[in-house]
């Protein structure tokens, strides 16, 4: 029986983008690098040539603007976590704005790291839909185990991704899906760290703070 390739909506990725782009609107301006509002005009204007070169079919163009995007949320997250840092022993901050931040940044790990794992398992997205795409994947979803799994067309989409993050900044480990590849550990150690290291923080200002 042919294989029919069913083609993964794209929009959801692009959502995500502008979500974890948009929450950087909730920290205050000693935590954002720059106006709080420059990251999420900047994912825009690279959004309009990401969506034009995807509905073209330039999957090369596509792929290759979508890591520079990443990458730039991915920085700005970064720094804004280390400005956190060092501003809680200060004070810098009153605890609501604290909160919201904390609040911000952790939703924008979750955002992050999904976006990453979307892209990077078994090679993106596009070599998934492949036949057999998913022999060289890096997560190991529970669908795959299955026998129905084996024999439909299932591949894993966007939302798959986003809850293996969830799970990740929330229970610290990726729960029911199994983590294969070297690059995949690290990238979930890393968002657990962040993940704990957020809490800690609040937990520590809280104690403070009381």
């Amino acid at each position: 029986m042919t294989r029919h390739i069913l083609r993964e909506p794209r929009w959801p990725a692009f959502v995500a983008m502008l979500a974890a782009a948009g929450v950087y609107l909730a920290l205050p301006e000693p935590l954002s690098v720059g106006p709080s509002w420059l990251l999420l005009a900047v994912i825009v204007l690279l959004l309009i040539p990401i969506v034009v070169s995807d509905r073209r079919g330039d999957h090369n163009v596509t792929r290759i603007l979508t890591f520079i995007a990443n990458g730039i949320i991915t920085i700005a997250m970064v720094a804004s976590l280390i400005h956190l840092v060092q501003g809680i022993p200060e004070h810098l901050e009153t605890p609501r704005a604290l909160l919201r931040s904390a609040g911000a940044l952790w939703i924008a790990n979750i955002l992050v790291f999904a976006l990453w794992y979307w892209k990077l398992d078994a090679g993106g997205p596009l070599r998934r839909e492949r036949p057999g795409g998913l022999s060289n994947g890096s997560f190991l979803f529970p669908q795959m185990l299955s026998r129905e799994g084996q024999d439909s067309v299932w591949t894993p989409h966007f939302v798959d991704y986003l809850f293996l993050a969830f799970n990740t900044s929330t229970a610290f480990s990726p729960t029911d899906t199994a983590v294969l590849s070297r690059w995949a550990k690290l990238g979930t150690m890393v968002q657990s760290l962040i993940s704990l290291m957020i809490v800690v923080l609040l937990a520590a200002r809280a104690v403070n703070i009381l």
